[in-house]
């Protein structure tokens, strides 16, 4: 049996945000010879579930960056941030205008002047970041829209007077490259945090131990696998720790050039079914060899 760690943007979902046949079959026949597949992703848990039950697909995941992890119907792990690094990290981001997202264990909070957050950033010089086009663009800045998942508040200090209410992650869009290296710069100050990026336009941070290379060796103990035994996909600078962890590290073809250098394998990029060439190519051929 296998453990296969999977990303989700930039690696499972192809460029039109879609779980494709071939990946989708590919994982299935992966499962029907024994392997395990679970999702490493940094998105919430709550959002990661939706995908997989349009998907019908019954496996772990590990939701932002990792700090959270759930398999058979339980967390496994939760690994929150504590009071002083979410108000250094708050205040900062406050200080400097930053938009930017909280992960809780009750769904997403984002500040009510998001979008003159976003105006005050674009005023700025801007990152250009090749092949981005307007329309993704644009989705990434635009204003969020309340639902069950995400809500609003006006000061961080809010979230506090709830006991029962955790934080796992802030994510921070960047769109000014003096900005982002400043915050970075700020950041890496606080040694008690982990900080790490799933694209040129954001800063992600969590509690130092919330990642994805934790959450893997997690599933794996729970589900009695050597990380020998374990196989990881990804593209960018979050799924690193879960990339050097893993018995093989697959890159997609359109990860970033770091990434790609600490992988074993190389596989195609997430626009030409990656995810399936990597499980056809070195999970499934291995064990027929057997």
């Amino acid at each position: 049996m296998k453990l296969i760690a999977i990303d989700l943007d930039g690696t499972l979902l192809s460029p039109k945000m879609e779980i494709t046949e071939e990946n989708l079959g590919a994982i299935r026949e992966a499962q029907n010879q024994g392997n395990m597949v679970m999702i490493c992703s940094g998105r919430a848990p709550e959002d990661i579930q939706q995908i997989l039950k349009k998907y019908d697909l019954s496996i772990p995941l590990a939701g932002s960056n990792g700090s959270v992890v759930q398999a058979q119907g339980r967390v496994l792990q939760s690994v929150s941030m504590n009071r002083e690094d979410i108000i250094k990290t708050a205040e900062k981001l406050d200080e400097d205008q930053f938009p930017y997202r909280i992960y809780t264990n009750y769904g997403i909070y984002i500040p009510e002047d998001w979008s003159e957050r976003v105006e005050l950033a674009m005023k700025q010089e801007q990152i250009k970041v090749e092949g981005l086009s307007d329309e993704i663009y644009q989705k990434i800045t635009e204003q969020p829209q309340k639902s069950s998942l995400i809500n609003f508040f006006e000061h961080y200090s809010e979230l506090f007077n709830r006991r029962d209410l955790t934080i796992q992650k802030f994510f921070v869009l960047t769109l000014n490259s003096s900005s982002k290296t400043a915050l970075s710069g700020y950041l890496e100050g606080i040694s008690t945090i982990g900080i790490t990026s799933s694209s040129p336009l954001n800063i992600e941070v969590m509690d130092q131990h919330g990642n994805k290379g934790s959450a893997l060796k997690r599933v794996a103990e729970h589900y009695n696998i050597p990380l020998d035994d374990t196989v990881a996909i990804g593209d960018n600078f979050n799924d690193i720790p879960m990339l050097e962890v893993a018995g093989l590290s697959v890159a997609m073809g359109n990860a970033e050039p770091q990434v790609k250098e600490v992988c074993d394998v190389v596989t195609h990029s997430n626009n030409e079914n990656g995810v399936a060439y990597a499980i056809n190519n070195y999970v499934l051929t291995t064990i027929q060899a057997k």
